[in-house]
């Protein structure tokens, strides 16, 4: 192995430490403020270095300049809205400092197993693909995992409202039995109305963070009851029964779409899989498809075959 490829793979392996640190010392920070947030109110002093504890001046540096171009080029913070979407603790200049370090790693890496330039291109490409497409699927999850969750704690506040609690108390007991990610949405709404926010604006609020539908629909429901009255109660507990119909629907479209989202899955990985075999197996065999036509036929069959997959992903896609 060369002294260059050796190079190029030390310095991928440093990439990628540094987007590790990144990402560990963001997590103890969210933890850090977690555990000062719980704390109750003059129990004992905390240290202002435990939250604003930064990182050493070059990456300090790198991180403010990445921060100044996301601001420059992402006026309406759609990253930052994303990244609290998803759950990622992370401000939207680490993420872009994360995600930039990641992908010269990958690019590194690939360059380091294969000796070819092509595939170092390819995963500088495939690296901001990564980056965006691991945000909007840890939305999705957790969108997911919410809907999963909202059924059952809608009729646990329908129960708690017919043994007499306040609607907010409903809230705050159905939030203390759930697990996150309903309860972290819900808690959030109890925080906002103790700090002196109307409970439906709250609501709304949160419907507009989540974008589901049948948040929309619970929330246009309360709101209609709080103007010409009703018992809430029952409300919920039909509001529930249809939620649960529409997940049982849902399921089995998922069950009969399956076998096309693994088509679409196994012919998008197959084509690329195959050819970093090939080239890391035996590189002087696939060597011919690296220069002239060869460069050509392959954008071709990448082509085919990045349309194929879409085609298929918009056959199986069936709203619900």
């Amino acid at each position: 192995m060369s002294i260059i490829v050796l190079a190029v793979i030390g310095v991928g392996l440093g990439l990628a430490l540094i987007a590790g640190g990144i990402l560990w010392r963001a997590k103890e920070r969210e933890k850090a403020l977690a555990e000062i947030l719980d704390l109750p109110y003059g129990e004992r002093d905390v240290p202002v270095a435990v939250v604003t504890e930064g990182y050493n001046p070059l990456v300090e540096g790198t991180i403010g300049l990445a921060a100044r171009a996301v601001k420059q080029f992402d006026q309406k913070g759609s990253l930052a809205g994303s990244l609290e979407k998803a759950r990622i603790p992370v401000k939207p200049g680490e993420y872009v400092v994360i995600s930039a370090a990641a992908t010269l790693a990958v690019a590194a890496f690939l360059y380091g197993i294969t000796s070819a330039w092509l595939f170092a291109v390819l995963g500088l490409i495939a690296g901001p693909l990564a980056a965006s497409s691991v945000i909007r699927i840890r939305i999705a999850k957790r969108r997911k995992a919410f809907e999963a969750q909202l059924p059952d704690a809608l009729s646990l506040i329908a129960s708690s409202l017919t043994a007499g609690h306040t609607f907010l108390r409903a809230v705050q007991m159905m939030c203390e039995e759930s697990e996150p990610p309903l309860s972290e949405e819900f808690s959030r709404v109890v925080s906002e109305t103790r700090l002196g926010d109307p409970v439906v604006d709250a609501l709304g609020r949160m419907a507009a963070r989540l974008q589901i539908r049948d948040v929309d629909w619970i929330v246009q429901a309360i709101r209609i009851q709080q103007t010409v009255g009703g018992k809430l109660a029952d409300i919920l507990h039909t509001l529930a029964d249809f939620i649960r119909a529409r997940q049982e629907v849902r399921r089995e479209v998922q069950v009969l779409s399956a076998e096309g989202k693994i088509s679409a899955y196994t012919l998008a990985v197959l084509a690329p899989g195959l050819v970093l075999m090939m080239q890391v197996t035996n590189p002087a065999y696939f060597a011919p498809m690296l220069r002239g036509a060869g460069l050509i036929v392959l954008l071709a069959t990448a082509g085919s075959v990045a349309l194929g997959t879409y085609i298929i992903f918009r056959m199986v896609k069936i709203e619900v």
